[in-house]
C-alpha cells in the first residue's frame, strides 16, 4: 500500500485506491516551503475580512499550518475526527472518480505544489488550492454533507465521450502550463484544443453540467449577499490574485440557481461572474433540484438513450428493482416508451447494488437483451402478477409460452423458473429452447443455454457504473500525461540550499548561518529572485537590525524595477512582515 490508510480510508473501494499516490514529503524543497508560507500567510491576512467564517476555523480545526507545507498523515489524524479523510493524487483525476471519493468523505488533494513562478495561480490542481482551500471549510457540517452529497449524486451522472477527451485535454494543458520550460506555441495550441473542443461538445451530458454546478460552487463559490458576498470557493480560497479581484465590480455576482448548471466556465482565465448562495443549506436545496433532472431519477428512454450516447459502463434499474450494468448498445421503442434494451460485453444483473448470484459477468460475457413494459391487452403488469394471475395466463414452471409484448416483441419457450425479489416480485424469468422477435425478425434464439428474461414493466433509473462495484474490474485507470518535476540545474540546487538555511534559521535549527552571507548570494547570484529576500528581511526586522532591512529594502526596489509583474507581490510581502511585527513585536 502507497499511503497510510485509517478507517474512512478503509472503507474506499478497489478503483478508487488505483488513484492515490504517496505524499513524499522530502520532495518538497525550501522554496515549496516558502511559496506554501507566503500564500497561507498572505490569504490568512486577506480572508480574515472576506472568507466565510469557516474558513479561518477550519484552519484550526484540520491542523492546516501557515507555516508548513500539510503532511497528510497529520491531516488524516485531524480530519478523521470531523469524518473526513484525504489521500495525495497526481493532479487531475476523471470527474467520476473525484466526485466519488468526495461520496466516501475523502479530499482529493493534488500532493505537488505550484512553483514559485506560478505563486498568484496555476490552471493545475496543487496542494495549496486542494489542502488550504477545500479543506478548512468542510470543517462547516452543512457544507461538508454537500459536498458528500455531491459526489454521491455527480458520481452517477452520466457523461459523453467527449467529456473524457476534454478531461484529458484539460489535464495535459494543466501539465505543460505549470512545467518550467514550456514553449509558449506549445500552451497556445494545447489551449486552442481545449477551446476547439469546447465549442463542439454537442449537447451537454449530465457530467458536463454537474461540473459547472460543482464549479461554480465548491471552486468558484461566494456565500452571503448581493451587497456583501463572502468567498467559500476553494479556487478563490487559494489564489491570493482571484481571491481579491473576485471582490471588485470588474466581477458580475449573480444570485445562485440551477441556471448556473447551464453557465460554462474557462479554467484558464479569471471568472467575469460569479454566483452567490445565501447559504450552505440552499446549495443541498438546487443539487436535489439538478438530480431531479438526471437520468437517476428519471429513467425511461431519454436515460437509456444517455448511456448508449455515453459509450461508457452504465446501469439500468426496472421498475421491480432489477439492475442491470454493462454497455447499452441498443434500445427497441413503441410510442415513446423502450419495450427492448441490450447490451454489448460483459453485463451483470443485480438487484439493490447486490450482484444476483449466479448473474455476473461470466454468465452474460457477450451482452445481455431483453423485452420490458406490459403484456399486450393485459393491463397488470407481470410483476404485479399474484400466483394465482401467474397460473391464469400460463407463466407457470414447465409451461411452454408465447408472450406477446407491447410494441410487437415476441418470447417464445418453455418456463423453467423464476427469480423472485424481497417483496415477492418476480424479476427475472428463465426459458429454454427461447426465441425473442420484433415484427417476425428474430433478436435471439437460444439452443443448448437457457435465456433469463429480465421482468420490469419501465426504467425507473439510469446511470454511470456498475449496480454492484464488484462486479467488473474498474482498475483501468491509464494516465497517459504525468506532472512534470521541474529540471533541477547546479544553480536551482544551490539557490534551494539558500533557502533552507534561512528556514532552519527561522526555525532555530541553526543559528549560526550568517545571512549577510545569504543575501549577498541571492544578490549576485540571483537578482530575480524575490521571495527569499522578503524572508530575510523579515528576519531582519524582527531582530531590529534595521540598516540590514534597509539594504534588503533597497535591492527589492531594484527587483520591482527589473520586474514590474512583481511588484505588488513584493510590497504585499513587506508589508505582511510589518503587520506581522505589530502583531507579534517580539517576533
Amino acid at each position: 500500500m502507497s499511503y497510510e490508510s485509517n478507517p474512512i480510508l478503509d472503507k474506499l473501494p478497489k478503483h478508487l485506491r488505483q488513484y492515490i499516490k504517496p505524499q513524499d514529503y522530502t520532495d518538497y524543497t525550501a522554496i515549496d516551503q516558502a511559496v506554501w508560507r507566503y500564500v497561507m500567510r498572505k490569504n490568512v491576512d486577506y480572508l480574515s475580512s472576506v472568507a466565510h467564517s469557516s474558513y479561518l476555523d477550519g484552519l484550526k480545526k484540520t491542523g492546516i499550518s501557515i507555516d508548513q507545507i500539510p503532511n497528510m498523515y497529520g491531516m488524516n489524524r485531524i480530519l478523521k475526527d470531523i469524518g473526513w479523510a484525504a489521500v495525495a493524487v497526481d493532479g487531475f483525476i476523471p470527474p467520476s472518480a473525484f466526485m466519488e471519493f468526495q461520496a466516501y468523505n475523502v479530499l482529493v488533494i493534488a500532493s505537488d505544489i505550484r512553483q514559485l513562478e506560478h505563486i498568484e495561480y496555476t490552471p493545475a490542481p496543487d496542494i495549496i488550492h486542494e489542502g488550504a482551500g477545500h479543506a478548512p471549510i468542510i470543517a462547516n457540517p452543512e457544507y461538508a454533507e454537500y459536498l458528500r452529497r455531491f459526489g454521491e449524486i455527480g458520481c452517477k451522472a452520466i457523461s459523453s465521450a467527449k467529456d473524457f477527451e476534454l478531461y484529458e485535454a484539460v489535464r495535459h494543458l494543466s501539465i505543460i502550463k505549470e512545467a518550467s520550460g514550456t514553449p509558449n506555441s506549445e500552451i497556445t495550441a494545447a489551449e486552442k484544443h481545449i477551446e476547439e473542443l469546447q465549442q463542439n461538445m454537442g449537447q451537454p451530458s449530465e457530467m458536463a453540467l454537474i461540473r459547472n454546478l460543482h464549479w461554480w460552487t465548491v471552486e468558484y463559490g461566494l456565500i452571503g449577499t448581493l451587497d456583501n458576498p463572502k468567498i467559500y470557493g476553494a479556487g478563490l480560497l487559494s489564489s491570493i490574485g482571484e481571491s481579491a479581484w473576485c471582490m471588485t465590480d470588474n466581477v458580475k455576482k449573480i444570485p445562485y440557481s440551477i441556471e448556473a448548471a447551464h453557465t460554462a466556465f474557462d479554467i484558464t482565465k479569471p471568472q467575469p461572474q460569479l454566483f452567490i448562495t445565501p447559504d450552505f443549506a440552499f446549495l443541498s436545496q438546487v443539487l436535489e433540484e439538478f438530480a431531479n433532472t438526471m437520468a437517476l431519477r428519471q429513467g425511461g428512454l431519454k436515460g437509456i438513450n444517455k448511456l448508449i450516447h455515453s459509450k461508457e459502463l452504465g446501469t439500468v434499474e426496472l421498475s421491480t428493482g432489477l439492475q442491470i450494468s454493462g454497455n447499452f448498445e441498443k434500445v427497441i421503442t413503441h410510442e415513446g416508451k423502450p419495450v427492448f434494451f441490450l447490451t454489448k460485453g460483459p453485463t451483470a444483473l443485480s438487484y439493490r447494488e447486490k450482484e444476483l448470484v449466479g448473474h455476473g459477468i461470466e454468465k452474460h460475457p457477450t451482452g445481455f437483451g431483453s423485452p420490458i413494459g406490459k403484456l399486450k391487452g393485459i393491463n397488470l403488469a407481470i410483476e404485479d402478477m399474484s400466483p394465482r394471475d401467474l397460473k391464469a395466463y400460463n407463466i407457470y414452471e414447465g409451461e411452454q409460452v408465447t408472450l406477446e409484448f407491447e410494441g410487437e416483441i415476441n418470447v417464445t419457450g418453455q418456463i423453467v423458473t423464476g427469480t423472485r425479489n424481497l417483496r415477492g416480485e418476480i424479476i427475472l424469468i428463465t426459458l429454454r429452447n427461447c426465441a425473442v422477435a420484433h415484427n417476425g425478425k428474430l433478436l435471439f434464439q437460444s439452443q443448448d443455454e437457457l435465456y433469463h428474461m429480465a421482468i420490469g414493466e419501465r426504467i425507473v433509473s439510469a446511470f454511470n457504473g456498475p449496480a454492484d462495484l464488484n462486479s467488473f474490474n474498474l482498475i483501468h485507470h491509464d494516465i497517459k500525461t504525468f506532472t512534470k518535476k521541474p529540471k533541477k540545474d547546479h544553480k536551482r540546487i544551490l539557490l534551494e540550499q539558500l533557502y533552507q538555511q534561512v528556514r532552519d534559521f527561522r526555525e532555530r535549527k541553526n543559528t549560526t548561518i550568517s545571512r549577510n552571507k545569504v543575501f549577498n548570494e541571492v544578490k549576485g547570484n540571483y537578482p530575480e529572485d524575490w521571495l527569499l529576500p522578503i524572508e530575510l528581511y523579515e528576519l531582519a526586522q524582527s531582530n531590529g537590525d534595521t540598516v540590514f532591512a534597509a539594504t534588503i529594502r533597497e535591492h527589492l526596489e531594484k527587483v520591482k524595477q527589473d520586474q514590474p509583474k512583481l511588484g505588488y507581490l513584493i510590497d504585499d510581502g513587506i508589508d505582511l512582515v510589518h503587520k506581522n511585527l505589530q502583531t507579534h513585536p517580539t517576533k
